[in-house]
Parts: structure tokens; sequence; C-alpha cells
């Protein structure tokens, strides 16, 4: 085929035309003397160019032909341009699959088994593919026969032949004659074992459910009883060695290549397990021990080989459990865990090119019509099926889930698992990645059917696809139970309002009847509202189910349904601002403390929609809300009413904000860096609890004096409020300041500056419906018997004469937070000295720190407390951290600027830095301390009041393990490991505040 220089011949372009992306090479291979024959029929070339990848067709066609002998390769040629079965199978064989080309090219002569097209041909069962590996008879002619079986099923499947299902059962088929195979190979080699033994070889997963890919490890479940008059344990030990022999034949590689691996790790016990148990030893395990996934993976259960009497008891004893797996104690909790996406361990670069494991991948789809079967299959035995496809039309036609959403779902499934049959066909390697390369792509598209642009086509179908599934996996649980209640298009079969109850209770909510009432009362109707409440609320019941108290959230999002329902942005902004509907499920299901602020002004749901919304506000932004709105009142307390509300709406604000931190949504995961949490939280508190202060300040002086109180006045923080770490249900610690303006009696301002202090504290106590700021003065000179407020003056006096060592301790704390501030920092400079004294303490001073703290331990401790629990004063708490920094403080603050600060973990991590403390044990205490304040927030957000101790109630300690990050059904774990931290931070204690410190 010689061309004039700088033209392209006939061929080449009929080639392009074709398909070929390397015409210039499929022109040499056609050259060669052995398609001689057949070079210019046209059929051939219209044949290759239907193939997946014509390229790949043509070289594994030559391949076959060179392999074969002299005069078989003439019959190949002939039958392959007059017979068209022939023509489609074996070319279509060679354009999507490289491996099932190689088998072809070491045995050429397979191809002849692509010949026959009868009608049993077209639908083989296990019979058949037993009868096309019946001549094997050790590893290597088991695997050969094996390909040449998958040769004829893969042509079916290529060739349209068989759909999806008929291709995955047939698979399945094909392992089940090979298992049977192999076993048979066992025996043989042993019989002696095979004579005391009964061995049942039960298939799981995929080969159960008669849904194999390709390439995919066979699950299978060994049981075994001992022959009459055999010792059990003798038994059971040549079971273990058939068993053990049948997996080495299948899954060994040898000079033949391998089958595929056989996985009996979903065996009770796992790998450390034994191989083989008989059947009552399996039943004791599933009765006592078994998790509900167990109970999940024997949905599919199905004895495919061994004694076939054993294995039918096996499924017959089993399926009892399996089907009222869902009545037992732990089903909830299970649930909610298995229906959490695990990709954790899948790459990132990964994790978008995953047809399996990613979001809208093939898991979705199958955990989510298990769950299902698992959920209702106890009272409806239409739903025991062990094929995906199968059980999700039994689903849709039971009312279990609406039929569109089903349609959907088995048309993305379909597809998806279509990909991953030609992905893993090309090289018979079990993988679940979608490829990378261009060529790759290509191939795997034209295998689809997409021709006018493969790779274009493919990457838009299946995007569409996995978006199907993404956004249906969850709502088909949640959809049903609204068309339960909505009562609308009476004509479709729906779930009863029994099994709309049953549901719920399985998806972890108490009170099903009140849930159903809930959802009647947000969707029922044909108003506009009730339907968007359709569409948002099989979203929002799923994210309410994934929190410790889903009725809670239901309730809530329904009191703020009702108070907002028409308020026109409001459903608005949950249905178009992706974040928001998420954000509220979060914040409403996670305790009481959230949704109560929310409801007493629902309108602040806005900022979970706002991107900056969860954004702390500064404390000069909140101070200049404030004042503004005290000058705008028209006395002081409507004025701190305002202020009020806004610390409210700030309180709000920052309790979402740590919830959905803690949480994390779909888009965003939760924070790991739970100091970054609490330092947010202390800092958030403490800036509105100021603003809140100043307010009530300014609200207090206008009120009486006008613009100008007659002497100056400052607020300074003490305790946890001056150190920047309040939680949510801490006292605003203070003391009171002011010095005389020029030109007022002592008295005069003495009794303007307690006249201040009591109006201030009265108006942030009234009673109202936002939350109180209470002020606590105890911490001032002579406690409860001193005067409320002094002058800078008294104050020094005070300290010079008087001041106790615990003073001095509880001044580390002290910082300016709202009035004069000129006075303020006058305060600070007159007590630095008290609280960094030169050359740091004394040793007697040093011996009454630590008195002082073994007294208050064991005094202040509740009666009855757990020391190992309490976050405050319990072993290796807040206390124990804070006391052994202050003391490090006062011994070297003097000499060590960064000790002077009044927050706990800059001057620990000061001290550190200083080498006044090893990083191993400033790391500890460090742990310590951030997760004693965890507990404590957490405590507030879940019960709605202060507390330092885990709550009894099982809801509320799960509350309080979700927010700590804890998966349902290890409050266990959470306690075990606060006890271990603090136990490792109450050692460090011992040393460095109890032992050399100083």
């Amino acid at each position: 085929m010689t061309t004039a220089p700088g033209r392209r011949s006939s061929t080449f372009t009929r080639l392009l035309r074709h398909g070929f992306t390397d015409p210039s090479a499929a022109e040499q291979l056609l050259d060669l003397d052995a398609l001689a024959s057949v070079r210019s029929d046209p059929v051939l070339l219209e044949a290759l160019g239907a193939t997946a990848d014509p390229d790949l067709a043509l070289r594994g066609l030559v391949r076959i032909v060179e392999a074969g002998e002299e005069g078989e390769r003439q019959v190949l040629l002939d039958t392959l341009v007059t017979a068209k079965p022939l023509r489609d199978r074996l070319l279509g064989v060679l354009g999507a699959s490289e491996a099932l080309g190689d088998h072809l090219a070491r045995h050429p002569r397979d191809w002849q088994a692509l010949v026959t097209y009868e009608s049993a041909d077209l639908n083989p069962g296990v019979a058949e593919f037993e009868g096309g590996l019946a001549d094997a008879v050790d590893p290597d002619s088991l695997r050969v026969a094996y390909r040449r079986c998958l040769l004829t099923l893969a042509a079916r499947d290529v060739c349209g032949t068989t759909d999806l299902a008929q291709t995955a059962a047939e698979l399945a088929d094909l392992a089940t004659a090979t298992l049977r195979a192999a076993l048979a190979i066992a025996r043989t080699a042993a019989p002696e074992d095979a004579a005391q033994c009964r061995l049942a070889v039960v298939a799981m997963g995929k080969c159960g459910g008669r849904e194999l890919n390709y390439v995919s490890d066979v699950d299978v479940i060994f049981v075994g009883e001992a022959r009459d008059g055999v010792d059990e344990t003798k038994a059971m030990q040549a079971a273990t060695r058939l068993a053990a022999h049948m997996m080495r034949i299948c899954s060994e590689t040898t000079v033949e290549g391998t089958i595929w691996e056989v996985d009996a790790n979903l065996r009770p016990e796992g790998r450390n397990g034994p191989l083989v148990r008989t059947l009552s030893s399996h039943l004791a395990y599933y009765q006592r021990w078994a998790k509900t996934w167990e109970f999940q993976a024997l949905l599919k259960a199905r004895a495919v080989a061994g004694d076939p009497e054993l294995g039918a008891e096996y499924v017959e004893a089993v399926s009892p459990l399996v089907w009222g797996a869902a009545d037992r104690e732990n089903f909830v909790p299970d649930v909610q865990k298995m229906r959490r996406r695990v990709v954790d361990n899948i790459p990132a670069d990964r994790i978008e090119r995953e047809l399996k494991l990613g979001p809208g991948g093939l898991r979705d789809v199958e955990f989510a019509v298990q769950l299902l079967q698992l959920v209702h299959g106890r009272s409806d035995a239409s739903l025991h099926s062990g094929s995906t496809l199968k059980a999700l039309r039994a689903l849709a036609e039971g009312g279990y889930v609406g039929r569109a959403d089903a349609a959907q779902l088995d048309e993305a499934y379909r597809f998806l698992r279509a990909m991953e049959h030609r992905i893993q066909l090309y090289r018979l390697r079990r993988t679940h990645l979608v490829p990378e390369d261009e060529a790759d792509l290509r191939r795997l598209g034209r295998s689809l059917g997409m021709r006018t642009d493969p790779v274009a086509e493919l990457n838009k179908a299946w995007r569409r696809h996995a978006s199907v599934v993404r956004r249906l996996h969850e709502k088909i649980f949640y959809r049903p139970l609204l068309d339960a209640v909505a009562q609308l298009a009476p004509a479709e079969s729906r779930l009863s309002a029994k099994a709309a109850a049953i549901r719920l209770e399985a998806l972890g909510y108490a009170d099903p009847s009140a849930a159903l009432r809930h959802l009647e009362a947000l969707s029922s109707g044909v108003t506009r509202k009730a339907a968007i409440q359709r569409t948002l609320l099989p979203v929002l019941l799923g994210w309410f189910a994934d929190s410790a108290d889903p009725d809670a959230g239901l309730l809530g999002f329904r009191k703020v349904s009702d108070a907002l329902g028409k308020t026109p942005w409001y459903l608005r902004l949950l249905r178009d601002e992706g974040a928001a509907a998420e954000n509220l499920a979060r914040v409403l299901s996670a305790g009481r403390l959230a949704p109560d602020l929310l409801m007493r002004a629902p309108e602040a749901v806005a900022i979970l929609g706002d991107p900056e919304g969860l954004t702390p506000r500064s404390r000069g932004h909140l101070e200049q809300e404030v004042l503004a709105a005290v000058g705008r009142a028209g006395d002081a307390e409507s004025a701190v009413a305002v202020v009020r509300g806004v610390r409210r709406r700030e309180l709000f604000r920052t309790t979402a904000a740590d919830l959905i931190g803690s949480y994390g949504t779909e888009d965003s995961p939760a924070e790991q860096d739970h100091g970054a949490l609490v330092d947010r939280v202390g800092s958030a508190v403490t800036d509105l609890n100021a603003a809140t202060i100043a307010g009530a300040l300014r609200a207090a002086v206008r009120a009486q004096w006008g613009d100008t109180l007659p002497t100056r006045f400052a607020v300074i923080g003490m305790g946890r409020f001056g150190g920047h770490e309040l939680s949510y249900g801490s006292d605003a610690d203070v003391l009171f300041v002011h010095q005389p303006r020029e030109g007022v009696s002592d008295e005069e301002a003495g009794r303007a500056a307690g006249a201040v202090v009591s109006e201030m504290r009265r108006l942030l106590q009234l009673p109202t419906a936002d939350p109180p700021l209470l002020i606590d003065a105890d911490l001032r000179p002579e406690g409860k018997t001193g005067p409320m407020v002094r002058t800078l003056k008294s104050y020094g006096a005070y300290y010079r004469r008087w001041s106790l060592v615990w003073e001095s301790q509880a001044l580390l704390r002290a910082e300016h937070m709202a009035g004069d501030e000129k006075l303020g920092r006058e305060f600070i400079e007159l007590v630095d000295p008290l609280r960094y004294p030169m050359e740091g303490l004394g040793e007697d001073a040093v011996r009454e720190i630590r008195r002082l703290k073994a007294r208050m331990e064991s005094e202040r401790m509740p009666r009855g407390a757990d020391p190992t629990l309490h976050a405050k004063l319990g072993r290796g708490g807040l206390s124990d951290v804070e006391w052994t920094v202050q003391l490090m403080q006062m011994q070297h603050g003097w000499a060590e600027p960064g000790l002077r600060t009044t927050r706990t973990r800059e001057a620990l991590a000061a001290a550190c830095a200083a080498d006044l403390i090893p990083a191993e044990d400033a790391q500890t205490l460090d742990e310590a301390w951030v997760l004693a304040a965890r507990v404590r927030n957490a405590v507030m957000l879940v019960r709605g009041r202060p507390g330092d101790t885990f709550p009894s109630d099982p809801r509320e300690v799960a509350a309080v393990g979700r927010y700590l990050g804890y998966e349902p059904g290890h409050v266990g774990d959470m306690l075990d490991d606060y006890r271990r931290i603090t136990r490792r931070a109450r050692a460090v204690v011992e040393e460095r505040f109890y032992g050399a410190a100083g």
C-alpha cells in the first residue's frame, strides 16, 4: 500500500473514519501477511470500527492469528468474515479487554468458544458453567477453563446480549461453579480430610447477592460439621485444611495468572476467628456478639458449594436473626454510624474518581437499600432479596421508597455498575477508580455506546448519575415519610403510618408518633410553603437523625417554621442557601441552649445563611452597637433590654459557630484544633459580656447623671472573665473601681459609684425573655463583707496592708473590661507588683497556696460527685491546671514577660518557651484543660444550664459525646479518654505544683 509522499492513503483515511486513533500503526498491521486474505474486506473494518477500541481489537486479532497453527489461522479468518455472531463477539471482546486478548494469544483455540450461538448459550447458569470447568484437574487448568467461560460471558456483555443485572448474575454463577471446582480439586488432593467432615461454602457480598463484578473478592463463610463417628475437633481441622486449600486454588498466582481472592473475613470474629465453625458455633456468636453490620452482611448469604443440606441449614438458621436485627438494643446508634459515609481512608486525590466509595457512589445506593431492607424486612418478606436492584424494586412496589426515586436510583446504579464492569474488564484487575488517561476514558465511553465525543459524554453522564445518587440516597429514607402524612397523589402506594413509625424509630426518633405529627403539620396541603417544606424535610430529617436528639431537632424546626413560616425570606433562605439548612439542622438537634436562644428571636436564623454570619464580632464593633442603642433608648430599662437582645443574638452566633465547628458539615469537616474552638468561645463570650456591661453602665449613668458620672468608674474583669475563658454558663467575676472627679467629694463620688453598681446589676438581671448576665463581685477586698466599690486609693491601701496570697493569685486574671480606660490601666499598674512579686514567691507563700488548693479539693467538691469526671475541681481538671500555671506566673512573672497574661493557655505556652516546664508536661496540661473546658461548654449547650460533670441522662451524655467528636455508641470511650487524659495531667500537677515546684 504505497502512496505518494505527503498524501494519505485511502486505507489511512478509512481507518481514521472507523475510529482508529493510530491509523499508521493499524495500516502496518493490516499489511502483515497473516491478514492478507481479509485486509481488504470491508466487513472486517466495519466490525473493528464498532468496538470500544479498534486499535486494541486489531492488535489482539493479529496476536491470535499469529499464535495459531497454520491450518487454524485461515479457519479463524474465514469464519470471522462470514459469521457475524463470531465477528461481533470476538472483536467486541478484543476491543474491550486487553487481558482476554492476552488469554486468547496464549490459548488461540479458545476463540472457538465464541462460535456457538444456541439459545441455551445465551443464558447459561451454574450447570452450564460447571460443564465448562469439568475438565479442570489442577489450579492451572482451572484458570484456563475459567477464562474460557469468562470469554463467552464478556462477549455477551459487550455485544449487549445481556444487560447489567444478567451479566452480574452470570459472573456470580461462574464464581459458584469455580468454587465448586476448586473444592473438588482440594478434596481430591486430601480424600482423608474430605471423609471426616461436611463442609459448606456460603457466599456473601456481591457473590451471595448474584451481582458480582468482573474482578472482585469473593466473600465466603465456611460451615463445617463432623461426619458420623468422627471427633469434632479433628473434623474441624480437616474442614479448615480443605477450606484453606480451596482458597489458595482460587487466589494464588500461577503461570496462568489468578482467578480472584477468596475472602473469609466476614466470618465471626473476622481474621481472628477460626476459618471454619460448626453451625451451632455460628449461631452462638450471632446471638451474643454480632454487630449490626454483620447482620447487614448476612442479607446476601447464599449456600453455593460443598454440602448443600448444611449450607441450606445455615441460611435458614441465620435468616430470623437478620430480619430481627432492627429490634436489637444498639440498632439505632449502629445505623447512625453506618449511615456516615466513610471516606477518610480514601486519598484526597482519588476520592473524586471513586466509583464505589466516593460521594454519590455505588456504596451509597447499596447501603440505603440494605438499611431499608433491615428496617422493613422483619414484617415484609417481599424485601428478602440479596440483589440490590431486586430489593430496590420491591421497596418501591411496597411503598417504602417513592417510585420515581427508585427509578432514578435504578438507572444511576446500572450506569455506575456498567462503568465499573468495563473498567475492570480491560485488564481484569480489581479497581473502582475511573481512569484519568484520555485513551482509557475514550475506550470506556465507547464501550458504553458513546461515539460522538466519548470522553465528554462519559464525564457528563457519570457526574449526572453520581449527582442523582448523592441527592437521593438520603432522601429515600425520608421522602416516603412525608408521603405517608402529606396525603397527596392518592393513587400511589405509600408507607403506612405503622411502617413510617417503624422507620423513624429505626433512625433514632424516640417518639415516632410526635415526629409524624410534626411532619404532617409542616408538609400537608397545597400551599407554596408546604411544597418547599416537602423539598427541604427529607434532607433535614437525615441531618436530625445524624444527631444525638432527632426529636428535639424536628420539634425545634417546627417551632421556628411556625414563627417564621409567613416570612418570605425564611424558606427561601433554607432552600437556596446550601449551608443554611444544614447549619440549622445541626444547631436545632445538638442540645437545648442554641434552640432556646433562637426561639426568643427566630429571625436570628438569617445568621446561618450568611457566609460571615458565624464569625464572632469584635468587642469594638459590639460596644459601638450597644452604646448607639443605649443612646437611642428612652429610659434605662428599655436601653438594657436592647443591649441584652444583642447579647442573646451574639450568644446564638457563638453557640451556632461552636456546634457547627464541632460537628462539621457535609462540605466542611469538623474543626480538629479543639483548643482553637475553646479559645474562640471564651473570647467571643468575654467580648459580648464586656460590651453588655459597657451598655448597662452607660444606661445606668445616663438615667441619673446624663453623660458624666461625678466619679471616674471602671469595671475590672476577674476570674474567667478577665482570662477571656468564659464558658456559656459562667458568671462575670468583676471588681468595681472609681476615682472622684476634680471638685467632687469622696462621699458624693462613693454614693454615685455605689448607685451605678446597684443599677447595673438590677438592669442586667431584670426578668425578660433574654438570658440574664450575673455579675459576681465576691473577689473584692474583704469579700462579701467589704464595700462593693472602692476608690483606687482604697484598693492600694488594702492591698499594701491586708492582702493575702490568694488575693494576689486572683489578681492574675485582672483586666480592664468597661468604663474609664485610664482608670482601668491605673488599677492594673497598681496590682502588677502584687501578682508578679519581685524575685517571686517565698516558701511560706508557696506552702500557703498549696494548702489552699488541697483544702479546696477536699471541701468544695460536691457530695457524691465523681472526682475523676468533675471538669472544674476534679483530678486533672481546670482548677488543677490553672493553679499550676498561676504558681509559675507568680514565681517567674517578674522575670518572664510572656507570663504576664490573664490567659491560662498563653501563660502555659510562655512557661514552656522559658523552659520552666518540659514541653511534654505542658502539652499534657494543655490537652486536659482544653478537654475539661469543652466538657463544660458541651454540658451547657446540651442541657441549657451550666454543669461541671457529664450528664446522667443517656441522650444528654450521648449529645456531649457527639459534640466532643465521638461516634454514637462510644460514650464509654469518651469517659475512658477523659479519665486517661486528666489522670496524666494530675500526675504533672503532683510533680509541678505539689512537688519540687519552686
